[in-house]
């Protein structure tokens, strides 16, 4: 099945950008807007299991990695830059080992291809608490999200998954059943063998500690032709958080 996209630009240069885990196209459509346009082609893609992509139970990187392939072949995209932010990353990353003759240029954002352990079941549980007919407006769930999210700008980004049913109902873009049972597919860390000799660019959050010192070192042996670039005053959400200097890192790397 195809994915949900949003295309931004006309230029020569295709960049796809995957989201990260519970995020959707809507989170980078600032970033593609800011983008110069005319050498740009940007497509925004719904991952499935999200925004306004397809459902399923199969899910794991290898996966994503071929709906990205059929995305490509679809369109006829034969050579592009891809970009992914955290579970997007390592779906690139995926893609990269697997069909490396596609790609020009590879970014990855704040994620490494090993295990995380996040607090991914907190988020995921409070969601499946909420008694959506109940409460029935944005304004009342993200009251009742600031029990367990005092950042409102997380909540923010949570909220985004919500979609109107009718005038009186609300309900949640994302399947939480799938996504809690394919839970530790997303967690998990990318295969031994992974490989992918172009140009690769990590970038990482000053305030992050996704990408540190000792961590990175496995890239070397996967990654030869990479590099890091730190954003400063910027956490994991380093494209929300700082995206003047984030876009500068951006293309500076696919123009040189």
């Amino acid at each position: 099945m195809l994915l949900n996209s949003k295309i931004i630009g006309s230029g020569n240069h295709v960049l796809i950008v995957l989201h990260g885990f519970l995020g959707m196209l809507d989170n980078w459509k600032t970033f593609a807007k800011k983008m110069n346009n005319t050498i740009y082609q940007i497509h925004l893609l719904d991952q499935r299991n999200h925004g306004k992509s397809f459902h399923s139970k199969k899910f794991n990187y290898e996966i994503l990695a071929n709906d990205l392939k059929y995305y490509t072949d679809f369109y006829g995209i034969k050579k592009f830059s891809l970009m992914g932010h955290s579970m997007g990353g390592k779906t690139a990353m995926m893609f990269s080992s697997l069909y490396p003759s596609y790609l020009d240029k590879l970014i990855v954002v704040d994620i490494l291809p090993i295990f995380y352990k996040n607090d991914y079941h907190k988020i995921l549980n409070s969601l499946k608490s909420l008694d959506l007919k109940k409460l029935g407006s944005r304004s009342n769930i993200d009251k009742a999200l600031e029990t367990d999210f005092k950042e409102p700008s997380f909540r923010a980004f949570l909220l985004k998954n919500l979609y109107r049913i009718n005038k009186d109902e609300l309900g949640f873009k994302i399947n939480l059943e799938i996504i809690l049972s394919t839970l530790s597919e997303v967690e998990k860390s990318l295969p031994s063998n992974l490989k992918y000799e172009g140009k690769t660019l990590f970038i990482k959050g000053e305030k992050s500690d996704y990408i540190d010192n000792s961590n990175s070192k496995v890239l070397i042996k996967i990654f030869p032709n990479y590099k890091i670039a730190e954003v400063l005053n910027a956490g994991h959400w380093v494209h929300a958080e700082n995206l003047n200097d984030f876009i500068k890192e951006i293309e500076f790397f696919l123009k040189y």
